[in-house]
């Protein structure tokens, strides 16, 4: 992981930044606290938060059905009509997280019965929420987010003056990777920003600012409780768990900690932020590679003790893993040397032929292929 940069929040009050490493795996420029990220669906709180300040302004509400202001969205689904504001926001809408061959734009379940995590849920409500105000998204978030909580470098379009101080994205394997610079706002995934910056959002969330007391407890009180595991849930025959994970609007929760939290997974960007309204503490992370959130539940330890229902759930791979403890040995002592210790921890065939990878990312295509070998006699 090339680099990271942290906020905590202690006492309502921005406390500490903690920065680490580079913005780019071949340059030596290192992050600090203004670099920009990708923050992934850490965009989705911000634009909840957007979207219950216009709820507070009496220019929609909470049940508004979203058909009804921008009909024929999801042409031929009788059940798409009674998807509201709510649902989009609680991941309730029934909608998958983003349209493809196999999962088509449409409801797969009635809207309200159950949690299913959708990116295309939060499209949906930008497009209405554009067509109410008459201003794109990326318009809307200046003068109701990041004007009056002084986020100077955030956007939900690419600035050109992010270029100065921008990190760049990372594959898993701590390579260089294609990333995006989007032109155009997406509610679920395009915001740009810092770690200093989204702090200041996390002190506005913490303090209830710019929301009706009311809607501030909405925002953060559970609308659903997640029973199954992943983050998807399309389909009903998926058994019942229990996660200790609910969402409220625009935020998951850890119910037994009274915390909020988002994580943020945009490929080579990653990101995760947590907080306590009761102890008004908060702390955000960005990583510029695919491998940020394996750290992610040894870094949390330090400042939010005890066990982080939200982590389980998602249930990275963590850093010390059997696959990731390989492939650094490999990669620090070579594949054939490693290989007796890769053997004895009994990696699955995939396992070694990802190491494998690995190392041909990084430019050893001979030691790459002498593993494959040996994966392809396992």
């Amino acid at each position: 992981m090339p680099g990271a940069a942290m906020a905590i929040v202690r006492g309502g009050d921005l406390a500490d930044n903690a920065n680490y490493g580079v913005r780019h795996a071949r340059s030596p420029e290192p992050i600090d606290e203004w670099t920009v990220f990708d923050a992934a669906s850490l965009s989705k709180p911000v634009f909840a938060y957007l979207v219950l300040q216009l709820v507070d302004q009496d220019r929609l509400r909470l049940d508004t059905l979203l058909g009804q202001r921008l009909p024929d969205y999801i042409p031929g689904d009788p059940r798409a009509s009674s998807i509201t504001v709510s649902h989009a926001l609680s991941h309730t809408a029934g909608l998958p997280n983003w349209r493809n061959l196999d999962y088509p734009l449409r409801t797969y379940f009635e809207p309200g019965d159950r949690f299913s995590y959708s990116g295309e849920g939060f499209l949906y409500l930008q497009k209405v929420i554009e067509v109410v105000t008459g201003e794109r998204l990326d318009d809307l978030a200046q003068r109701l987010v990041f004007e009056p909580l002084n986020m100077d470098r955030s956007s939900f379009v690419w600035e050109a003056h992010f270029q100065e101080n921008r990190a760049y994205p990372h594959d898993a394997f701590g390579a260089p990777a294609l990333g995006y610079k989007p032109a155009e706002p997406n509610a679920a995934w395009s915001l740009q920003t810092c770690a200093c910056d989204y702090a200041r959002f996390l002190i506005g969330v913490l303090q209830g600012r710019r929301l009706r007391p009311e809607t501030a407890e909405l925002w953060l009180g559970p609308r659903i409780h997640v029973k199954h595991k992943g983050t998807q849930c399309l389909d009903s025959s998926q058994e019942d768990v229990m996660t200790g994970v609910a969402w409220g609007l625009g935020w998951g929760l850890e119910l037994a900690a009274g915390t909020f939290f988002q994580w943020g997974d945009n490929g080579p960007f990653t990101a995760f932020t947590l907080g306590s309204l009761r102890d008004r503490t908060a702390f955000v992370a960005f990583m510029n590679s695919s491998s940020g959130l394996s750290i992610m539940p040894d870094i949390i330890a330090q400042s939010f003790p005890g066990k982080r229902p939200s982590l389980e759930w998602l249930d990275y791979v963590s850093h010390e893993a059997p696959i990731r403890r390989m492939f650094r040995a490999a990669v620090a002592r070579g594949a054939e040397v490693a290989w007796p210790e890769i053997e004895s921890v009994g990696l699955k065939r995939e396992d070694v032929i990802w190491i494998a990878q690995g190392l041909n990312a990084r430019g050893r295509e001979k030691e790459s292929l002498w593993l494959r070998e040996r994966a392809a006699a396992k």
